[in-house]
């Protein structure tokens, strides 16, 4: 089961509805192996003969911590990976709601499993996909696809709920914590089986990338206040990991002890994408 409240593929038996809703490179100095580092801004002012003109001039202190954020956030950035889309996979856009439903930004990503086998074929992952997302529609009520992301056991990224995949679209994944987060499911259960390695770092370069375009930090940890569950009462500033499994926001055995344990990877593994 994905525990409960939040989407799942055909559990047997659903639980609450949720609310509904390019590379980089970091700068490097231009001085040489010889110069001799000076502190900035300069302190020695220009001779009287150098002309006002040509004067070097010092940024107003309150311009640099702007220009310090707007360097991190390139800096800490990686690239845009495959994603196939929704047409992809064959979305029948007619069955969901018109609209979206977004958020403010995207402070964790919350990692499932859908508990449907895991002897499929990669080239079955969007049959499943409709599956599931009939589910979620027809069977659940839910205004669309509950996940942001899908993930095959070969690694493919499948884009989930409608709405950009670049944007904050809020999901129905994690029941209180579907506001500023995203949700990405693994397809198969891994209660017992170990994820594929091809999926593990699936998920490292979603998260590497999408978590980047929000300047979050995939080792990092954040708080999100609860809008009400199982596991936390409603208005509850619950700290979580930035890369955060369904149990820990939601009390569910999902994503499966398996993946469970291997989001400390996938963490490490998001960072060194970002360049950190």
């Amino acid at each position: 089961r994905t525990g409960g409240a939040s989407a799942g593929a055909v559990p047997t038996a659903p639980g609450a509805r949720p609310s509904a809703g390019a590379s980089r490179k970091p700068p490097s100095g231009s001085s040489g192996a010889s110069a001799k580092p000076r502190p900035y801004p300069a302190t020695r002012q220009p001779s009287p003969a150098t002309p006002p003109s040509i004067r070097p001039s010092t940024p107003p202190s309150s311009a640099l911590p702007a220009e310090v954020t707007k360097a991190n956030a390139a800096r800490y950035s990686a690239p845009r990976p495959r994603i196939v889309t929704r047409a992809g996979w064959g979305a029948d856009e007619k069955i969901r709601e018109t609209g979206h439903v977004y958020s403010k930004t995207v402070k964790v990503a919350f990692i499932h499993h859908t508990v449907t086998g895991n002897k499929y074929s990669c080239s079955e992952a969007p049959s499943l996909l409709r599956s599931i997302y009939r589910y979620h529609v027809k069977s659940l009520g839910w205004r669309d696809y509950g996940y942001n992301f899908t993930i095959d056991k070969c690694g493919n990224i499948y884009e989930g709920r409608s709405g950009g995949v670049a944007k904050a679209v809020r999901g129905a994944h994690t029941l209180g914590f579907n506001t500023d987060s995203m949700g990405v499911a693994v397809l198969g259960t891994f209660s017992t089986q170990k994820p594929p390695a091809k999926a593990v770092t699936a998920i490292a370069k979603l998260t590497a990338w999408k978590l980047g375009l929000f300047k979050r930090n995939p080792r990092g940890t954040t708080h999100l206040v609860s809008g009400g569950g199982n596991k936390y009462k409603r208005g509850t500033s619950v700290k979580l990991d930035v890369i955060a499994g369904h149990r820990d926001g939601f009390a569910t055995e999902c994503p499966g002890e398996r993946l469970h344990e291997k989001l400390g990877s996938a963490r490490k593994a998001a960072a060194r994408l970002q360049g950190r």
